[in-house]
């Protein structure tokens, strides 16, 4: 990704966002409507999608570009069997991995939020997250009430979840809860690592199925820390496979591992409006179930 950062001078007063991002940031008119319409501007903080909009002295501009103005291709449309539940509140889907679960920096184009709006033909919300490479259960809220009502409940670890994960070992032990605090790590950006004096996080484990190539782990993460059970079974000496940002191999045998290897198996959590306890699951993918068979086969 390229960013070019920009402030809007007296002299540009009333200009037109594209005319500016092109002639202050040495771009053709051309590419800097593309950022634009992509989602990849933004003006004090904010995005901002009309090349028409004018500007005001002292505004700061921000410019977030694919390398070499390619565009990442668009996810495709979720099926109707991606969709768990609906009703008027709230929504549950299974998550393709590789789908990001917000807009990014270069593009709102793509991301969940806009695919789940598109199969539903209504807005969503999102109240929660998964990592772009993590596949299963997101819920969505659809109405205002319901977003604040979920928000709340994710905020105060009312939601209990359960993931799958393929390890590159068991964990020592091999159950147990981890109690680790976990901050940035400042050697690399956007990961996290384990640090006292970081925010708390809890997660419980149980391995499922272990042989020597590797392990089945079920983990149900109290807490909701970015990362938190990639670096939690990686601190436990069995990082995930796919996850070489944590040590985890990206090979079984003759087979190679497309992703993180985890997957959000179930989700139980109190309906935002009735209160009634909702449950729902998603089966892991077939890229899952292929390194799994190469990992732990079937006896």
């Amino acid at each position: 990704m390229r960013r070019l950062t920009l402030l809007v001078p007296d002299v540009d007063r009333y200009e037109r966002i594209d005319r500016f991002i092109a002639a202050r940031g040495g771009i053709s008119r051309g590419l800097a409507r593309r950022a634009i319409e992509a989602g990849g501007v933004f003006v004090d903080g904010r995005r901002c999608k009309v090349a028409g909009r004018t500007l005001t002295p002292g505004q700061q501009v921000v410019v977030n570009l694919e390398e070499g103005g390619r565009a990442a291709s668009a996810p495709a449309a979720l099926g109707r069997e991606r969709l768990l539940y609906a009703d008027a509140d709230l929504c549950a889907v299974d998550k393709p991995a590789g789908v990001p679960a917000q807009p990014t920096l270069t593009t709102d184009r793509g991301a969940l939020p806009e695919l789940v709006s598109a199969l539903l033909g209504a807005p969503v919300t999102l109240v929660h997250r998964l990592d772009r490479e993590t596949s299963g259960v997101t819920v969505f809220a659809r109405t205002r009430e319901a977003a604040a009502a979920l928000a709340e409940a994710f905020r105060t670890g009312a939601p209990e979840k359960t993931y799958l994960a393929l390890c590159a070992r068991a964990p020592s032990p091999a159950e147990g809860r981890v109690a680790l605090a976990l901050g940035k790590d400042p050697a690399r950006p956007g990961l996290r690592r384990v640090d006292p004096a970081g925010d708390p996080a809890a997660t419980r484990y149980r391995t499922l199925r272990e042989a020597p190539g590797g392990a089945q782990v079920e983990a149900r993460p109290e807490t909701g820390r970015t990362h938190q059970i990639r670096v939690h079974l990686a601190a436990l000496g069995a990082p995930l496979l796919g996850d070489a940002r944590y040590g985890g191999p990206r090979r079984v045998g003759e087979v190679a591992v497309p992703r993180v290897m985890l997957h959000a198996a179930r989700l139980e959590l109190p309906h935002p409006v009735t209160g009634v306890r909702m449950v729902f699951e998603a089966e892991p993918p077939d890229d899952f179930r292929a390194v799994e068979a190469a990992l732990v086969p079937e006896r």
